[in-house]
Formats: structure tokens, C-alpha cells, sequence
């Protein structure tokens, strides 16, 4: 008896495209300009996985936008659905694969369900996308060990831009993030891009086409971070004196080392992790100290950082290995005061162009995020959106205190604020 071959029928993937499929991990973020492709992304990720007999998830922040997409879906899979539930969003194929659609405009989308691969369509645009991601969809994925997409036209530096943060920081390897303007998308004319152009403000072509991530609250505190983040490493120079800032972690934070050349007001090196002991954190710290010979370290000193200064400060006998030296340690405690002039004293620097950065994407993806509120009895409080950090910029405005501080010993009664 003779086969049937039956033919599912697809956009070929554009360039860019193809390079996100080539380059894609567990999770991933995509952050397109309007037009780039996003849609047809998706449907190529979702008849992928259900072919292969897998099921599928689709979700759109709202019902409107499912339906648009449940058109087209049902559409290309058309040859191969076994049976179609119109009323549930459900496709049922041939291979044993399923798609189905979710709206997230209502309470707990895909509860119960298990898929190997969901996807988040104009992601930026669904409230509190971090704890629905979280509590909600990320348990979808365990019992397959699925993967996700996170799909969207950026709007303001919200929950997709967090997810962002995860897709281009390399510490969380199963993470991925991609940032392509609509000329990405070969079948865009030019000509068109220009007209869009004359019709928008720059902001608005900033981030709907050229997919930028723009601070839209008014509550940003950082200008000027992209001007002045343009440095490489730099390995000690000979003459120059050095500083550190360190904001201490253990968990769930990360503990960051920044440290600048107080000679030329430039960033140097910078050492991020997590999920590390203290011991081996200290260990670290006196490995970059034998390097760069900092004249100053300022660290935090709130909650476990206390010990850990007056650690080094004293030096030690460790475990294993030679005694460790005191170093030039102070203990900067932070205060809602000490904070806000710390943070002022960046900011000055920074609009300045006083200093010089690194560029380095998840410190100015942090410093961009940076907010300003204000309490109930009107005090300027500062620090990262809900579900943001903010480690590598208070490790930063640390080493830039200890920069405006003149060369001293350990024993010197330094001028911070308090």
C-alpha cells in the first residue's frame, strides 16, 4: 500500500530568524521591532515541537491577539489535525502532538497542563509577566523539561526587560537573548522604514522599530550610561592607583567586585557571581587585591557583610593554603541617606562623563533600570524595579566613593556620608 505524504507548509525562516533558532537555549528572549517576524517565529517553534509529537502552548496577553494567531496556526496545521476543539483553542494532530492557546488576561492560564515548549507572544505587554511566569507557566515545563520563548516589541523597562536581563547575562547559561531592529526582516522595504520614521517621535522609533529598551516612567536616574560604557578590561598600569566596591551576596543575589583606576576615572574589572560560599568570595577578593594593589576597598557592611569586613580587615589563617594579610577595608554602611548620596555622587559622574565604564550589557542594563520613588512621608528612596537587581551599580557608586577619597591607610577615618 502506498504512503501519503502529507506536506505542512511554512514561511522559510529569514536570516535572522535562522539565527535564533541557530543559537537558541532553554529559555529565550526575543526582542523584535514591529514587523520583524516575531508571529511567524512562533509558528514555526510550535508546529516544530507538535510534529515531533509534543505538546505545545501558545499565550497571548490578550484574546484578541490568541485569536488573530489561532487563525493562522489552524490554518498551517490544517493537513495534519486529527480533531480541532474551537472552543478550548486545541489542535489534536496525527503525530499525537497537541497546540493549544491560552489568553493571559485571565487567572491562571495553563494550570494542570505539562508542554515541552510554551511560548509568550508580545510579552511585553502582560501584566506582571514575572510572577506569571514564575508561579503560573514555569511549571508547565518540569515534567518534559520543556522550553520557553518570550516574544515582544519592547514597552518600557518592565517584566520583559527583566526576562531580558536573564537572557543576556552569562550567568544564567540556560538563558538566551536576542535584540533586532525591524530591518532585520529582509521583506521590509526601506522605504517604508523611513516613512515610519517621519511619522514617530524618536523615542517612539527608537523602541517600536529599532527595538530599544527606553526608560518611559520617568523614574529612571541614570542619563548617559551608553556614552560612557565603551571600555575592554584593562589589566593594572604601572603608577596608577586603584579602588574596589563590593556589594556582598549569597543566594538568590549576586555579589559583585568593581573596580576602577582612580587615576583615570575608568572602570577596569568587573567579577559577578552567585551561589558562592563566603570563604571562596574572600578568596576571590584577595586574588583581585593581589592584582590591582587597590588603595581602598569599600564594602558593604549591613547584615553578613560585617563580619566579612572585619574579616579582611584583620586578615586571617585559612584552612588551607598561606595567611592571608588585612587589607585596606572600610566598612560603608547603608543608610537611606548614606544610599542616596553614594548614588547622586554616580549619577553626577556618569552625566558628566567623568567617568568611564565597561561595557559591560548587565551592569547598564541595571543602571538603566535604577529607579527613584518616593516614600508616603517623602523621602527619595533608590534601588532596582521589583524583580530587577541592582548588585553591579551598588558595587560600582562604592568604588566611586573610594575614588573621591585621597590615598590613606586602613587606620584613616575616610569622609564618606552618612
Amino acid at each position: 500500500m502506498a504512503s501519503t505524504e502529507i506536506v505542512v507548509k511554512l514561511p522559510r525562516p529569514h536570516a535572522a530568524q535562522q539565527q535564533i533558532l541557530a543559537e537558541r537555549r532553554r529559555f529565550n528572549v526575543v526582542d523584535l521591532g514591529r514587523r520583524t517576524g516575531k508571529s511567524t517565529l512562533a509558528q514555526h517553534l510550535l508546529v516544530e515541537t507538535s510534529l515531533a509529537g509534543q505538546p505545545a502552548a501558545y499565550l497571548a496577553p490578550t484574546y484578541r491577539l490568541l485569536s488573530e494567531f489561532w487563525r493562522t496556526i489552524q490554518h498551517t496545521l490544517a493537513p495534519v489535525t486529527r480533531r480541532k476543539l474551537e472552543t478550548e483553542y486545541r489542535l489534536e494532530l496525527i503525530t499525537g502532538g497537541t497546540v493549544e492557546c491560552w489568553s493571559l488576561d485571565g487567572p491562571d492560564p495553563a494550570r494542570g497542563r505539562k508542554y515541552a515548549r510554551l511560548i509568550v507572544d508580545e510579552a511585553a505587554m502582560v501584566p506582571s509577566l514575572l510572577s506569571t511566569w514564575n508561579l503560573a507557566l514555569r511549571p508547565t515545563l518540569m515534567d518534559l523539561i520543556g522550553d520557553a520563548w518570550f516574544l515582544s516589541t519592547p514597552k518600557g523597562l518592565n517584566d520583559f526587560y527583566g526576562l531580558y536581563q536573564r537572557g543576556i547575562d552569562p550567568l544564567a547559561p540556560d538563558w538566551m537573548a536576542w535584540q533586532m531592529p525591524t530591518m532585520a526582516n529582509p521583506y521590509i522595504a526601506k522605504s517604508e522604514i523611513e516613512a515610519t520614521r517621519a511619522t514617530m517621535s524618536e523615542r517612539e522609533f527608537a523602541q517600536e522599530v529599532l527595538a530599544l529598551f527606553l526608560n518611559l516612567t520617568g523614574l529612571g536616574v541614570f542619563r548617559g550610561v551608553d556614552a560612557v560604557a565603551r571600555l575592554k578590561p584593562e589589566p593594572p598600569r604601572p603608577g596608577h592607583s586603584y579602588v574596589m566596591g563590593v556589594d556582598w551576596a549569597r543566594s538568590g543575589d549576586f555579589t559583585v567586585f568593581s573596580i576602577m583606576d582612580a587615576t583615570l576615572m575608568e572602570q577596569v574589572a568587573l567579577d559577578r557571581m552567585t551561589e558562592v560560599s563566603y570563604d571562596l568570595q574572600v578568596s576571590r577578593l584577595h586574588r583581585w587585591y593581589s592584582l590591582y594593589r587597590p588603595r581602598l576597598i569599600v564594602a558593604e557592611a549591613n547584615s553578613m557583610g560585617g563580619p566579612l569586613v572585619e574579616r579582611l580587615q584583620r586578615g586571617y589563617q585559612p584552612l588551607v593554603g598561606k595567611p592571608q594579610p588585612a587589607l585596606p577595608v572600610y566598612g560603608w554602611t547603608a543608610t537611606n541617606a548614606s544610599k542616596g548620596a553614594a548614588v547622586e555622587a554616580l549619577v553626577l559622574v556618569i552625566e558628566n562623563g567623568d567617568v568611564t565604564l565597561l561595557d559591560e550589557p548587565v551592569q547598564a542594563g541595571e543602571l538603566k533600570a535604577y529607579e527613584s520613588s518616593r516614600t508616603p512621608t517623602g523621602m527619595v528612596k533608590y534601588g532596582a524595579p521589583e524583580g530587577l537587581h541592582d548588585d553591579t551599580v551598588t558595587a560600582l557608586y562604592l568604588a566611586n566613593l573610594g575614588a573621591a577619597q585621597a590615598p590613606a591607610s586602613t587606620t584613616t577615618k575616610y569622609a564618606f556620608s552618612r
